[in-house]
């Protein structure tokens, strides 16, 4: 597998390629053994399920469909922009109440270059 994924849940993508291109909408959940992200209207499949003894009715289920997590972009404002790391230093506080310089991982936004 290559390096770590940069998007998250919550995260609102536009499609960059695909039969819904174009298309934006908020990431549901994030599956990152597979590299895939399941994103809110976005490559809808239809699920034909069958009616099972004690109640559920059978039927055809719209659902959303994993997307190649290559095939979205991170939208930052207006547009969409590419993700990248910087780390920051911050100063963390033990439960002792003394303090120490740490890092920490922040994403940023290489159009922009401001947090995200």
């Amino acid at each position: 597998m290559g390096k770590g994924m940069n998007i998250k849940k919550g995260d609102t993508v536009k499609v960059i390629a695909g039969k819904d291109k174009g298309a934006e909408g908020k990431v549901i959940s994030v599956l990152r053994e597979e590299e895939r992200v399941i994103v809110e209207g976005v490559n809808r499949i239809k699920r034909h399920t069958k009616a099972v003894q004690g109640g559920n009715t059978g039927g055809i289920i719209t659902a959303e469909a994993p997307i190649h997590v290559s095939n979205v972009m991170l939208v930052e404002g207006d547009g969409v922009t590419r993700v990248g790391f910087r780390r920051d230093e911050v100063t963390k506080r033990r439960t002792d109440g003394s303090t120490y310089p740490a890092q920490r991982s922040v994403r940023v936004s290489r159009k922009t270059g401001k947090e995200i």
